[in-house]
């Protein structure tokens, strides 16, 4: 698996599995297929509910922990200097592990300053091996810098071949927070699934629209945890490293850029 150097020198995979939604003996069954095809990335969070079903698969799997890169995430109501310490030994404490490869801010709300603050000690401490930020815009991620000693390592937000982010894409460049997507495939919306020009590109390379649009991030630089609970899709989503999109195939998905949010219920 292809990884990419965050900003204090860690290796993170360029390619994880999402768990939102996946709970349960059901998502303990996915997180273990997920591990058993390939998959070392695993991303989590409090909101999801699925923690402990997250760290049932991850035991299950009987894979070496220092093989895997687990992410969590701070809900908006557990922001605050001592809140947030307490949030993330429950989430360690659920996923059965000892420390997180990865720690975000799930929304830029609440108490952000404090939080920040926790997790910087906490990174420091080596209970957490990168910190950083889920759905920040530019001017939330500026504001930040006036009190962080820390750079965030991440910022996960939505992006998908639908809303670009090109302002957040160039941003994220130039300041060295790497970008990840937590919505790859948009969530099935605005029948991704069915888009003629991105089939039209699948098949000159005898792939699906899933494989295309994950090469798409991957060309793009951007880290990408596409969620499946079927484990055919997951080993499809594994194979995009043996071809590359031509540049003007990046151009004519450029075209397909809606510049809007496919979630608005989520804003």
């Amino acid at each position: 698996m292809p990884t990419v150097l965050l900003n204090n020198g860690i290796p993170m995979p360029r390619l994880g599995f999402g768990t939102n939604t996946l709970k349960g003996a059901i998502g303990t069954r996915c997180v273990f297929d997920a591990i058993s095809v390939g998959y070392r990335l695993i991303d989590t969070a409090h909101i999801y509910g699925n923690e402990e079903a997250v760290g049932e698969g991850i035991k299950q799997s009987g894979i070496d922990r220092k093989e895997l890169f687990i992410t969590s995430k701070l809900w908006v109501d557990d922001s605050g200097y001592e809140s947030t310490k307490k949030a993330f030994e429950t989430s360690i404490n659920k996923l059965g592990v000892e420390y997180l490869d990865l720690y975000l801010i799930h929304r830029p709300r609440g108490d952000v300053k404090g939080t920040w603050q926790a997790m910087e000690e906490l990174f420091k401490e080596g209970k957490i091996r990168a910190i950083g930020v889920s759905n920040f815009l530019p001017d939330q991620l500026d504001d930040m810098m006036e009190y962080a000693k820390i750079r965030p390592a991440i910022n996960q937000i939505e992006t998908h071949v639908f809303f670009q982010e090109d302002k957040s894409y160039e941003f994220l460049k130039n300041s060295e927070t790497q970008m990840e997507a937590w919505s790859p495939f948009a969530a099935g919306r605005n029948e991704i699934f069915s888009n003629q020009t991105l089939a039209a590109i699948g098949k000159k390379y005898t792939k699906s629209i899933a494989q295309v649009c994950l090469r798409w991030h991957y060309q793009r630089g951007i880290i990408a945890i596409p969620r499946s609970s079927q484990k055919a899709h997951m080993i499809e989503n594994l194979d995009i490293f043996d071809f590359e999109l031509a540049e003007s195939d990046m151009q004519t998905i450029a075209t397909l850029d809606l510049n809007t949010t496919q979630f608005p219920e989520w804003g």
